[in-house]
């Protein structure tokens, strides 16, 4: 049933590209790329309740924590960057670096926000610029050029336990 409909969805799209199109039908309407600019009017924005640094937190279980929400993001992409960024830093950042870590990805109520700060998109605001960015843009940029195509397992984690 699927082979048949796809064949004839194939005849079809044959058969538009042979025949012209009358000029009496109206063009296909679509984005044009000349829209108005959005008034952002539907724009609804969830407040988020405001970070708080943890200060009694021990460094194990901020550690714990931070690896847990740098894998579940709000998007892929920052799934993917910040779960091998965390892989490969957290074990070895202070507890300085770890509460500007811990700032960076929850004071944002924008994962975009982070994305493109970190991929140099959009400029990183003063509060964020720091040596935490410096490293997250680093890793970024991907100068081994490794394959980032899904999250690191968690088996690393035991490992270092033994």
């Amino acid at each position: 049933m699927a082979a048949a409909m796809g064949l004839r969805l194939l005849s079809f799209s044959r058969r538009a590209l042979r025949t012209p199109r009358p000029s009496s039908l109206p063009a296909r309407r679509g984005y044009q790329g000349g829209s108005p600019a959005d008034s952002r009017k539907d724009l609804l924005e969830i407040p988020l309740p405001p970070w708080q640094e943890r200060p009694s937190e021990p460094l194990q279980a901020k550690r714990a924590r931070l690896l847990y929400e740098s894998r579940k993001r709000g998007m892929l992409e920052n799934c993917l960057l910040l779960s091998l960024f965390a892989k490969e830093n957290l074990n070895s950042m202070t507890e300085r670096q770890l509460n500007l870590y811990d700032r960076l990805i929850n004071e944002p109520s924008n994962d975009w926000d982070i994305y493109y700060w970190a991929t140099e998109a959009k400029p990183t605001p003063e509060v964020f610029e720091n040596d935490v960015m410096v490293m997250l843009k680093e890793f970024t940029k991907n100068k081994n050029k490794e394959q980032r195509l899904r999250q690191p397992d968690l088996e690393y984690l035991f490992e270092l336990s033994r």
